[in-house]
C-alpha cells in the first residue's frame, strides 16, 4: 500500500513538472508510464444514490432557450460523498449573482450524498434561486445524440485523463443540447454575460481556450455547435491533454474563420461569432497565475482584472496555495466581493 501511494505521489510530480513545462501548458504528450493516479471512473457507471442528488430531468429543471450557465464536476467520490470546495462554490455564485436572470446548472456525474464537509458551501449556494446543482448518469445524457455510439464504444477507456477529457466532452455536448454559456470551476464572473451569445475567448494569441464559451440556438450557434462535436468524435486524443478542450474550438473557428491565427478571428471574418481578446476572460496568464494570491503590485493586478469579465485562477496550478480570508491578495479582494455568500462561510482559508 505504501509503494502504491508513493508510485502515485512520484506520478503526480512528473505529470505536473511536465505540464508546466510545455509551451502553452496544454497540449502534451505524455507516456503511460507517469499516469495512473485520476483513471477512476467507475462512477460514471452508477445510478443516483438513494441520498444523493437528485438526477438532471430537463422536463422539470427547464433548461430556458440558451440562457443557461453550466458547470460540470467530473470527479468520481469515495464513500464520504460530494466535494465542492470554496473556490468552486465561488465560481457558480459569481455566476449566479452576476447572471440573475440565467439559470446556473453544476452538474455531478458521481452519484453519491453530499459530503458533510462541503454542505455549508451546497447550503449557500441554494440560497440563489437561479441554481440548479443536479446528477447526471453519462450514458443516459449522451443518449439521442451524435456522441452516443461513439461514447458507448468505450473511447473514454482509452484516455489517460478520462475525467478530464469527460469534462471536455460534456461542455461542448450540452452546448449542444440546450444552448447557454459553459464556464470552468476556476472561473470567477466578475461582470454580467446576460448579453454574450455566440462567443469564446483566447487565452493568449496562439490559443482559443475552452474554459469560458457559449453558443445560442441560432443558426449561427448551432452550426458551432455542430461543428464542434464533429470535431470531437473525428479528432479526439486521449494521449494528448488539451486536444480536446481548446483543441476542438481552436480547430472549428480555424476553419469557421478561415485562419489559423487567432488574432485574425475578427466578428465578421468569424461570420458573427465573437473571439474575445485575452484580457476578457485570461486577463492573468496562467505562467503568472500566482500574482493573484500576492500583496506585490496589487493594484496593477486589480486595474488588469478589472477590464475583464470573468477571471481564469488557473486551479491546475494554484489548487495548492493556500490563502488567509484576511489576506488582501486579488483573488480575495474578488472573491470577497462577487462570491460573498461563499467567502464569508468557507473558514479561515479559500
Amino acid at each position: 500500500m505504501k509503494k502504491r501511494f508513493v508510485l502515485g505521489f512520484l506520478c503526480t510530480i512528473v505529470i505536473f513538472i511536465l505540464m508546466i513545462s510545455t509551451d502553452n501548458g496544454f497540449i502534451q504528450h505524455i507516456s503511460p508510464f507517469v499516469i495512473g493516479v485520476w483513471n477512476d471512473i467507475t462512477c460514471y457507471e452508477e445510478e443516483g444514490a438513494p441520498d444523493g442528488l437528485p438526477d438532471f430531468d430537463p422536463q422539470l429543471d427547464k433548461p430556458m432557450t440558451d440562457r443557461n450557465i453550466f458547470f460540470h464536476e467530473t470527479s468520481c467520490f469515495d464513500k464520504d460523498g460530494l466535494v465542492l470546495n470554496a473556490r468552486q462554490a465561488c465560481a457558480v455564485e459569481s455566476a449566479a449573482k452576476m447572471n440573475p436572470s440565467m439559470n446556473v446548472y453544476l452538474l455531478f456525474i458521481s452519484p453519491s450524498k453530499i459530503s458533510d464537509q462541503s454542505r455549508e458551501m451546497f447550503n449557500q449556494l441554494q440560497t440563489y434561486s437561479n441554481v440548479r446543482i443536479r446528477h447526471i448518469k453519462p450514458e443516459k445524457y449522451m443518449r439521442d445524440t451524435p456522441l452516443h455510439l461513439w461514447y458507448s464504444s468505450g473511447i473514454l477507456k482509452k484516455s489517460y485523463w478520462p475525467r478530464s477529457h469527460m469534462s471536455d466532452i460534456l461542455r461542448y455536448l450540452t452546448l449542444w443540447k440546450y444552448g447557454g454559456i459553459y464556464l470552468d470551476l476556476d472561473v470567477v464572473v466578475i461582470a454580467s454575460l446576460e448579453r454574450l451569445t455566440n462567443f469564446a475567448g483566447a487565452e493568449d494569441w496562439k490559443n482559443v481556450a475552452a474554459g469560458v464559451m457559449g453558443f445560442d440556438v441560432t443558426e449561427l450557434g448551432r452550426r458551432m455547435a455542430d461543428a464542434c462535436i464533429r470535431d470531437m468524435r473525428a479528432n479526439f486524443r486521449g494521449d494528448v491533454w488539451g486536444n480536446n478542450g481548446p483543441g476542438v474550438i481552436t480547430r472549428t473557428l480555424q476553419k469557421l474563420c478561415s485562419t489559423k491565427y487567432v488574432r485574425d478571428m475578427t466578428t465578421s471574418r468569424c461570420h458573427g461569432f465573437k473571439v474575445f481578446s485575452p484580457s476578457t476572460f485570461y486577463p492573468i496568464h496562467y505562467e503568472k497565475w500566482k500574482i493573484y494570491f500576492e500583496t506585490k503590485d496589487k493594484n496593477t493586478t486589480m486595474q488588469i482584472v478589472d477590464k475583464a469579465m470573468a477571471i481564469h485562477v488557473w486551479n491546475k496550478f494554484s489548487k495548492f496555495e493556500k490563502v488567509d480570508v484576511n489576506n488582501d491578495v486579488p483573488y480575495v479582494i474578488i472573491a470577497r466581493k462577487h462570491c460573498p455568500k461563499i467567502f464569508n462561510n468557507c473558514g479561515k482559508i479559500f
